[in-house]
């Protein structure tokens, strides 16, 4: 029997200590190496793109892997291939925590456009700036307070 399943989730997460490792230089080989490797996964990576210091991915769920799973197989697995490819002088790593935020049918195309013009959009904003609407849009400041 088959399941149906239409959820897509927007994944952010930046590099450790926000160092902007992603360099234009290794940026793409770095989100193509993602998309495939999810792939093989059977993770669908609908559209990935990020700047110096995060990514975002949009990524369509299925019935195998929960959202913490799926980050950590992206995560995992990418800093692995990036270190043992030597793509950056320093060691290379993801902060732990990361953003996944549900999108609905209407917003598809509006994130996949957010997520197109990152490096245009991280000229005017940076990654903390973004960060923290982040947080704010999506009320994980609420969250905090009641964790702490």
């Amino acid at each position: 029997m088959m399941s149906f399943i239409h959820v897509y989730v927007h994944f952010v997460w930046s590099t450790k200590n926000r160092a902007p490792l992603l360099t234009k230089d290794i940026r793409y080989r770095v989100f193509q190496h993602i998309k495939e490797n999810a792939k093989t996964k059977n993770i669908h990576v609908d559209f990935i793109n990020g700047y110096t210091d995060h990514v975002h991915c949009l990524v369509s769920l299925n019935d195998d892997l929960g959202i913490g799973g799926i980050a950590q197989l992206l995560k995992g697995e990418s800093s692995h291939w990036i270190n043992r490819n030597k793509l950056t002088k320093l060691k290379f790593g993801w902060q732990n925590e990361y953003f996944a935020i549900g999108v609905g049918d209407s917003g598809i195309q509006a994130v996949r456009d957010y997520i197109a013009h990152q490096e245009t959009h991280h000229q005017k904003h940076t990654w903390a700036e973004e960060y923290d609407e982040f947080i704010s849009r999506y009320g994980f400041d609420i969250v905090r307070k009641d964790l702490g």
